[in-house]
């Protein structure tokens, strides 16, 4: 949340029941949804720690921020699963992307941020993997995520925006590719 870190791009939800968040998203216009029913991050750590976190995930656009809604579909630790069990529902973090990730990380620690959670996506060559981080925050619903948009998921997140520009409602929950 810090002016440094540049504009929000997504806000995220982390729900119980990902379709039927995403059909309610879709009556109210919003879409198409590009959605994987399961998915295992990739070398991701929660505290430090390897937790291989098992999600549902769907990104769509309302204008220019794009919308994530993630359900965990395992009980291993996570800060989806601590936001879940401490009974919320909704909005669990907003996210800044960039294209020096690794600088914007290192300004981030400097600043005082703590890693909650970290991981990546693994990219077919010649892209590195994306990588993103959870810093955690002492008021509950201002978890930021930094995440690398230098390679592949640069493009693939402007994909996703501008299939939403003149969306006509068909096809409205899409495979994701990623």
């Amino acid at each position: 949340m810090n002016p440094s870190f540049g504009a929000i791009t997504q806000v995220a939800y982390v729900i119980k029941d990902l379709r039927a968040t995403m059909d309610e998203w879709i009556r109210q216009g919003v879409g198409p949804w590009f959605y994987t029913e399961h998915r295992v991050l990739d070398d991701f750590r929660y505290h430090g720690v390897d937790s291989p976190v098992e999600m549902a995930c769907a990104l769509g656009n309302s204008g220019p921020i794009q919308l994530e809604l993630i359900q965990q579909l395992n009980d291993t630790p996570s800060m989806f699963k601590d936001f879940i069990d401490a009974g919320h529902e909704g909005v669990q973090h907003i996210a800044h992307w960039t294209d020096d990730y690794q600088g914007l990380y290192d300004h981030a620690l400097s600043l005082g941020y703590r890693v909650g959670q970290e991981g990546q996506f693994a990219a077919p060559a010649p892209d590195p993997p994306a990588r993103f981080c959870y810093f955690e925050a002492d008021v509950p619903g201002t978890v930021v995520e930094l995440c690398d948009t230098s390679g592949m998921l640069g493009g693939f997140f402007t994909m996703i925006r501008e299939a939403a520009v003149d969306w006509d409602g068909k096809d409205p929950i899409r495979p994701m590719g990623v």
